[in-house]
């Protein structure tokens, strides 16, 4: 179905891997078109709970096709950043969790997809950056904006002026993945966290991820109101019976994402 990617979903995780190996898993504009569409299958995939995003082979994305981008004028620079972006936007804002499962490089595009993601988890061996502005350019796929947001203003201006890229560990340090794992435990940790997840309400870690996202740029007023809307939406659910049952019951609750 995908020339680029490849979409399965096993026990309720939807595994999303990009396939282009001999260039690195780069991102040229197929590669970003068929990313939409895959997180657009999986949205809409009552079967499938939660997404892990990967890269075949070494890399997770090495960055954008600089061979696509050499020859662009700035309109049709534009076009291709307005291309990442709708891509980028689509996935963090995708009903249920996305868990970035990177397992080498994470460069320039690469960087940027993985932080659309909701975790980041990485192998001891990933490398991370925003190495644009050495190429004379910036980042163009969010990298700008969704630094800053993970790892501060400071340490995102740093990043991008020096263009310099940096191991797993540093990369935890600052708070742009969540865990480092050896990499051949990547992917059983991704499963882990994703079955831990699939474990609660889905309806209660939708309208969550909802929360977080809509509110995080919000003052705190405002923030605060859309909280008190979607605590109350989670109790229109007959999850949250069953939830509070199994509670007071001291026993595992049975969800239905009802």
């Amino acid at each position: 179905m995908y020339e680029t990617l490849k979409y399965e979903v096993k026990d309720g995780i939807a595994y999303i891997t990009v396939c282009r190996p001999e260039a690195l898993n780069a991102l040229n504009s197929k590669v970003i078109a068929e990313l939409y569409d895959a997180f657009a299958e999986f949205d809409a995939d009552a079967d499938a709970r939660v997404a892990i995003l990967t890269g075949d082979g070494r890399s997770f994305v090495a960055g954008a096709d600089i061979g696509e981008m050499a020859g662009f004028n700035t309109l049709e620079a534009r076009e291709f950043a307005k291309a990442g972006h709708r891509t980028m936007n689509f996935i963090e804002n995708v009903s249920k969790p996305v868990i970035a499962a990177v397992n080498g490089f994470a460069l320039g595009g690469g960087c940027e997809l993985s932080m659309a993601c909701d975790i980041r988890i990485a192998s001891s061996k990933a490398k991370f950056g925003q190495p644009e502005v050495g190429l004379g350019l910036i980042p163009g796929f969010g990298g700008t904006q969704r630094l800053s947001r993970l790892v501060g203003k400071g340490m995102a201006k740093y990043l991008i002026y020096t263009a310099e890229v940096i191991g797993a560990e540093e990369a935890g340090r600052i708070g742009l993945v969540e865990k480092v794992v050896e990499p051949d435990e990547l992917m059983p940790t991704c499963e882990a966290v994703a079955k831990t997840i699939m474990s609660k309400a889905p309806i209660a870690v939708g309208v969550a991820k909802h929360a977080i996202n809509n509110g995080f740029d919000m003052d705190m007023k405002s923030a605060s109101e859309l909280e008190v809307s979607e605590f109350g939406i989670s109790f229109s659910s007959e999850d949250l019976k069953e939830g509070t049952s199994a509670f007071l019951e001291k026993r595992a609750p049975e969800f239905k994402n009802k």
